[in-house]
This record gives structure tokens, sequence and C-alpha cells, in this order.
């Protein structure tokens, strides 16, 4: 039988979790520098935990500093199959208000500063983004949220935008147009990243807020986030717990999607023209193929 070893990617809170046994803190170095901060690992159900901080201990990290890149090499090195994501975001619809779960399905990438692949100069490699998220984690993620007592709204679309200052309400407005359903400051690169290394990937957003478009409801601040984001915690966390649950007895295949073979067609650079120092960082997250 083959078993999940989940990454989770959140506030260092979200492994407070009743049951939790074998805690474990480790630092990682990976080829891309360190994590946002130590992994901690843990057993529930059964089933091996990975829980990482995206903005560090204390959320000292800005959206637009984060190693991402060394975060999803991290979870790789640790030996994760799979990588769910919780995070804070602004609604742009108003079916969505503060305190909905949405179970992100597509992602249109707004960011600007932030390097977005593991391949650079050297070795070119292009992964398709087309579905970027796991469709069968997505709605075990999902399911888990809902047994947890969250209201869910299954797929949309989630704007990542650059940050650290939140949208004008001109731009709010763009986004509406555009069809966006939540907007969040932290999904993108990782989500791409993930897929680079041949990662599973899914993400819950928990709304705090409806952005700056409402014309009844405040501008978006910090307290008020803040506020939203205490009630949803608790929430998240035992959202966690019944994935765990739910994944113990599921004997674990390879996704439906095909997302853990994907570099066996995305490498475009032919192996003797390769730059040797890259593709050693590289075997980091694409080994097998390399």
């Amino acid at each position: 039988m083959t078993h999940w070893k989940l990454g989770i990617i959140g506030g260092s809170g979200l492994y407070d979790l009743p049951g939790l046994a074998d805690i474990r803190t480790r630092r990682m170095e990976t080829p891309w520098g360190e994590p946002s901060g130590e992994l901690t690992t843990g057993r529930l159900s059964g089933v091996e935990l990975v829980f990482l901080p995206r903005h560090g201990p204390g959320h000292v990290i800005p959206p637009d500093a984060i190693n991402f890149r060394a975060n999803i090499a991290a979870l790789k090195l640790a030996g994760c199959t799979d990588i769910l994501a919780i995070s804070a975001c602004g609604s742009l619809n108003e079916q969505l208000p503060p305190g909905q779960f949405i179970a992100v399905d597509q992602y249109i990438d707004r960011t600007t500063s932030r390097v977005n692949s593991f391949f650079e100069a050297g070795c070119a490699a292009h992964v398709s983004m087309a579905e970027p998220v796991c469709a069968r984690l997505s709605a075990l993620a999902a399911d888990a949220a809902e047994a947890a007592g969250a209201n869910v709204t299954r797929g949309g679309i989630y704007l990542a935008m650059e940050g650290p200052q939140f949208s004008s309400r001109a731009e709010s407005g763009i986004y509406r147009s555009w069809g966006c359903d939540v907007i969040g400051m932290t999904n993108m690169p990782e989500a791409r990243l993930a897929r680079e290394a041949e990662l599973p990937y899914a993400a819950l957003a928990m709304v705090t807020d409806f952005d700056s478009w409402h014309e009844t409801e405040a501008a978006v601040d910090v307290p008020a986030v803040l506020a939203v984001m205490r009630q949803n915690s608790a929430l998240a966390r035992e959202s966690i717990a019944r994935l765990a649950e739910m994944v113990s007895d599921i004997d674990r295949t390879p996704s439906p999607q095909g997302i853990e073979r994907v570099l066996e067609t995305a490498i475009i650079t032919p192996a003797d023209a390769r730059d040797a120092n890259l593709v050693a960082r590289l075997r980091s997250i694409a080994g097998r193929v390399l």
C-alpha cells in the first residue's frame, strides 16, 4: 500500500492539532536557500503531515519576499506526496462572503517580481498549467472542510496579485469584470513550482473580506482580515484533521492527471546542452528525469 504524506502550507498555528503525534521539527536547506521556516512533521490518523509556515514564525515574511522555490523544494525533499495550501483571500464575488471556503481550481497570475520557475537559462522546461490544481486532492480537501463544518464552494478563479498593498477600487473592479472569484497574494508562483516539482497541489482559500469593490462594505484592512482569520483558523485545523482521517484508509495511487510525470515531456533542452551547475540544483526537484 502506498501511503500519503501531506505537505501543508499555511500559518504556523495550523499544526496545533489535537492528537498530532510524533511531532518533530527540522531545519531544511535547499539549492534555492532556506524555506520560510522549520518543517514540523507529525502523524495524525496514521498519516504523516509536514507543516510549513508560509510567512515564517510570527508572520514576518511579506508575500512578495517569500522564497517560494525553497518552500516547494523543501517539501519535495521531505518526501511529501501532495501539497495542500491554506490561505486567506478577499472575495470578488457577492456569493462568497467572509467566512466562506473555496477550493480553487483556476488562477490568473498578476504577480510581477517573483521568480516563478525552477528552470533557468541552461535548462529550459515548459509544464502545462491548464489545470493548475490536482482535482483529486482538491475534492478531498473540499470534502474534509465540509465535514469540519465549513461552507465550501467547489471551484473558482483566484487572482494572484503582487501585494503587499491591497487593491485599489479600480483594480478590484477590473478583476471582477474578468470573472475572478477571489484575490490573494500567495498561491502564485506556489502552484506553478509545485507542478514543476511534480507535486499534486490543491488550495483551500478562506474568504476574509470583500476586497475593495463592495459599495456597502468598508474597504479591506488588516484588523478586519485578522478578525475573520481567527474565526476561520479553527475550521482550517479541523479540515486538515478530517483530511488525514479520510486518506488514512485510501491507497495513494498516482494523480489521475499524471502530475507526477509532467517533466518527462516538459524539458526541452537536450542533455548535452544543459548547464551542469543548474542540473545539479534541479536534481532536488527533478532528479527522477535528470
